[in-house]
């Protein structure tokens, strides 16, 4: 029994020597309740409203007041034609536009019908559902208070889902696998591939041979870089063909904006080669630090604007959220590439940074 006891303490001291274990023992299941507790959530907050109103009564002063005052939406500002209803939308600016008929106040006191059109983005179908109950229920609440004092006719949302009017969930979906599968074949597979001729001993061979560095981490790169394009070009080729997911906008930038996107994902999966020394630790690094935030923090699952503010400023340093938001614009809603400019600027800055990083680590580390 002592030699038992003694044998359980020698297995104590050496976790608690190892602070990687450490880490992961008491540090992953911590971070995988906060992610889960305030990342997962069916709720949907910070709806942004845009608002068209051609009546400008009281009736619709009160309905545009009950959305500023209510704590779930976001007023942004008013729409007054057509052209910038599809701007506000386009850009971002607002989720849903709320368009009164005219003259909305004297057709409810005749009792007729009054007309409301709610116009949301549906490229993230399930959220935009849910945003246009809340906004409808919303409306129906003011007009259930003034109905018990005023006879009123009745109002009719009319519902227009844009770029997604059949509601298919392979629309939202389509860009969020693009990012995760990118991040699989480019930041894991490149580090457990280095990782591997590291602990097989082979990396510091090659490393003191007459060939460059800088040539040896490039002949790892290349070969995933080029696997991952043709994974684009398959995905898009499904997605178009076999889900009947449409492709709006230009397949050109869709490319370019992979390509840099990949060079993000293989500077991470560097990183991450420089700092794990077995094939398993590699794995678990890159499932929890790239995988696991890709998967909740990047909008492709849960919407960013749900989250807290914390989490919210902590997805902007994931490079699937830039890359997700930018493929829907360019594949779902049909943009240019003016609307991509602050993805673009994003995207480039992290390829940049991090792959001077990564290189000049990974030379220090194994020269």
């Amino acid at each position: 029994m002592k030699q038992l006891i003694s044998f359980i303490q020698k297995e104590f001291r050496h976790i608690f020597r190892d602070r990687r274990t450490m880490l992961l023992l008491l540090g992953m299941p911590t971070a995988m309740m906060i992610l889960f507790g305030f990342a997962i959530t069916t709720e949907v907050k910070n709806i942004n409203v845009a608002v068209s109103d051609a009546s400008h009564d009281e009736r619709t002063r009160r309905i545009i007041n009950a959305l500023a005052e209510n704590e779930y939406f976001n007023l942004r500002e008013t729409a007054s034609r057509q052209r910038e209803t599809e701007r506000v939308l386009s850009d971002g600016t607002a989720d849903i536009v709320v368009v009164f008929d005219e003259n909305f106040d004297e057709k409810l006191t005749r009792g007729e019908k009054a007309g409301i059109r709610l116009i949301a983005d549906a490229s993230d179908p399930n959220t935009a559902i849910t945003k246009i109950n809340y906004t409808t229920s919303l409306i129906k609440g003011v007009e259930s208070d003034w109905a018990t004092s005023t006879p009123s006719g009745r109002i009719i949302p009319n519902v227009r889902m844009l770029y997604n009017p059949q509601m298919k969930s392979a629309y939202n979906f389509v860009p969020g696998v693009m990012g995760l599968i990118l991040m699989l074949i480019c930041a894991m597979m490149t580090s457990i591939s280095i990782v591997r001729e590291k602990e097989t001993g082979t990396m510091e061979l090659l490393l003191v041979s007459p060939v460059k560095p800088i040539y040896v981490i490039l002949s790892k790169a290349v070969p995933y870089f080029v696997i991952a394009c043709v994974d684009v070009l398959a995905i898009l080729l499904l997605a178009v063909f076999v889900l009947q997911v449409p492709l709006l906008g230009s397949v050109v930038w869709i490319m370019v904006i992979s390509f840099i996107y990949i060079a993000v994902c293989l500077a991470l999966g560097l990183l991450i080669s420089t700092v794990a020394h077995t094939q398993v630790a590699a794995v678990l690094i890159s499932g929890v630090a790239l995988m696991m935030p890709a998967m909740l923090l990047s909008g492709m699952i849960y919407p960013v604007e749900n989250m807290p503010v914390l989490l919210e400023w902590l997805s902007s340093a994931i490079p699937a959220r830039w890359y997700i938001t930018a493929v829907k614009k360019l594949m779902i809603q049909g943009l240019d590439i003016s609307y991509l400019w602050k993805e673009l600027v994003v995207l480039s800055f992290m390829a940049g940074f991090l792959l001077f990083v990564s290189i000049k680590k990974f030379n220090v580390r194994l020269q």
